[in-house]
């Protein structure tokens, strides 16, 4: 062998492998350009962005969870932010922009320190502590504002507006405010299930044309022969929600019978007729006044129920059926049999009613309301579908509220103080980590940097003016977007919970020091499709032996 080591193959040809500082910068760099292009979008001066799918649909939106996720990122630590954008989404409803943006300005204030060799494991505590830090000073510096039971109503509409600030809706926040505030209300004060609050877009209109429905609308579900012939508003109805067919069967396909006289096959006949007014005359003995079912109602149901002034509805979604349940009342049956007063739920009334070009079909004074229904208007289908994300954001932060009420000021004041006591801290110790913490101060600047740009505002000199405040101790001061200035923002009631900034710092960090850790990665070569593997070995023509 003459003293040579052979050569040993642990990973398959083809396989792309790449380690070391390059690739950690290489991977900083991918995160710092998904930032660059959300940058534009944070704080109510920012832009909207249009994205087109492969499919051709357009989505126009500034909510950083809905832009990464239609970005369709490839790389695999650019990924890293669309997951945390994505969980800050889920828990909090807000702040999807800051978390990204803050995350990659960690990462970008941390490149240096790899160029210059400093370990990723000394970074990384560095960057540990000073979350800690931030977390805990959030913590210290919160405001704590009552609002049980909806008993100070002002912080849960403070805390609307400033979520609507950067929206689509912030012109019309008045109108929005309260209906948001008033669905959060209308849940159970004790699970706020976000999800009982039902959306429904309604194209056509001006976006205050919205309706706030406490109780349970959804549109008016496909309809038989004698539909118009039933009633269409009911005071203090009985309601009945079933999980039954209520329809003559076509036969299988490849179904047989066989009969041996012509007697036989009106009895097979007469008993499917038989079977299907048994179920309508049970319902009718009910006292039902009006019918839902997950499963058709078909032609001779409904004329029937016409017939005897009941109101029904087939083929009703199940998210829908299951709010009505929840509002009225009583509880789903599979069987007509049997069926007690008390499976009947109730409302103070009920009405089928023209909104747009659509009809809706309205319960409203329902005794177990703990569900409601924004019925959403809007001249084009993209301007509702972002109404209601901004409503989606709207609606999360006031829950949160709701369960936590501590608030801090928003407009950039928080992370201004943060980011001078962990300047003022990083002066008192010694070592590597007074330039890590120092830089995660920083950082936490990339805020209310990037409010003042997108407003159009001089950033370098209202920033030295935020500091020049907090170092006086004027905690709450932050970007002024009226007038261009400073100003005292808990003061001007732009509010947000605290949660926010804690989940926001905390992911921040996290997928920063996840990204960091990373120093190698192993790329398989994607395996080629049948068809290119057929045509890579060349088309076997006539007299080619095979």
């Amino acid at each position: 062998m003459n003293g040579q080591v052979p050569t040993i193959v642990v990973l398959k040809e083809g396989t792309d492998t790449s380690q070391g500082r390059g690739q950690i910068i290489t991977n900083i760099n991918a995160c710092i350009a998904i930032q660059e292009s959300l940058k534009p979008t944070l704080g109510p001066l920012g832009s909207d962005v249009l994205i087109v799918g492969a499919d051709g649909k357009t989505t126009i939106s500034n909510d950083g969870a809905t832009i990464l996720k239609l970005l369709d990122v490839i790389h695999p630590a650019a990924k890293i932010l669309v997951d945390i954008s994505r969980s800050q989404d889920a828990e909090v409803g807000d702040g999807t922009t800051s978390v990204t943006l803050l995350a990659g300005e960690i990462l970008k204030e941390c490149k240096g320190f790899i160029e210059e060799g400093i370990s990723t494991t000394v970074i990384c505590k560095g960057l540990r502590k000073a979350s800690q830090l931030a977390v805990k000073n959030i913590k210290e510096l919160q405001v704590e504002v009552s609002s049980k039971g909806g008993a100070n109503r002002e912080l849960l509409e403070n805390c609307a507006k400033t979520a609507m600030s950067s929206k689509l809706i912030h012109n019309n926040d008045e109108f929005f405010t309260k209906m948001v505030v008033d669905a959060v209300l209308t849940l159970d004060q004790e699970y706020l299930d976000e999800k009982l609050i039902g959306i429904k877009r309604i194209p056509g209109g001006s976006m205050e044309d919205s309706l706030f429905v406490n109780g349970v609308a959804f549109k008016k579900t496909f309809s038989y022969a004698g539909f118009e012939q039933q009633p269409k508003q009911f005071t203090n109805p009985k309601i009945l929600n079933l999980n039954v067919e209520l329809e003559l069967k076509a036969e299988k396909d490849n179904a047989e019978v066989r009969i041996e006289q012509v007697k036989d096959y009106q009895n097979i006949v007469d008993a499917e007729w038989k079977i299907i007014t048994q179920k309508l005359e049970a319902i009718e003995a009910s006292g039902a006044n009006i019918v839902l079912s997950k499963l058709p109602i078909g032609d001779l149901a409904t004329q029937y129920f016409a017939d005897r002034n009941i109101f029904c509805a087939g083929r009703v979604a199940s998210g829908d059926l299951d709010r009505v349940i929840q509002a009225v009342g009583g509880s789903i049956q599979t069987t007509t049999s049997d069926i007690l007063p008390e499976h009947l739920g109730t409302c103070a009334s009920f009405e089928e009613v023209q909104i747009g070009g659509e009809r809706y079909n309205i319960f409203k004074g329902c005794p177990e309301a703990k569900t409601c229904t924004l019925l959403l208007r809007g001249g084009a289908e993209q301007v509702i579908a972002e109404v209601e994300r901004s409503l989606h954001d709207a609606i999360m932060i006031v829950r949160r509220a709701v369960k936590n009420t501590a608030i801090v000021a928003g407009g950039g004041a928080i992370e201004m103080e943060l980011s001078k006591i962990l300047r003022e801290y990083s002066r008192t110790i010694p070592g590597k980590q007074q330039l890590i913490i120092g830089a995660f101060a920083k950082a936490l600047e990339v805020i209310p940097r990037q409010l003042c740009d997108n407003g159009g505002f001089d950033g370098t000199d209202l920033l030295n003016k935020l500091r020049a405040a907090h170092a006086k101790g004027e905690v709450w001061y932050g970007v002024d977007f009226r007038n261009g200035g400073i100003n005292d923002n808990l003061k001007s009631f732009v509010w947000e919970p605290s949660m926010m900034k804690i989940n926001a710092i905390q992911s921040a960090t996290e997928a920063a020091m996840l990204i960091l850790s990373v120093d190698e990665t192993i790329k398989n070569e994607e395996r080629a499709s049948a068809g290119a593997a057929a045509a890579a070995q060349g088309a076997r023509g006539r007299n080619i032996p095979q």
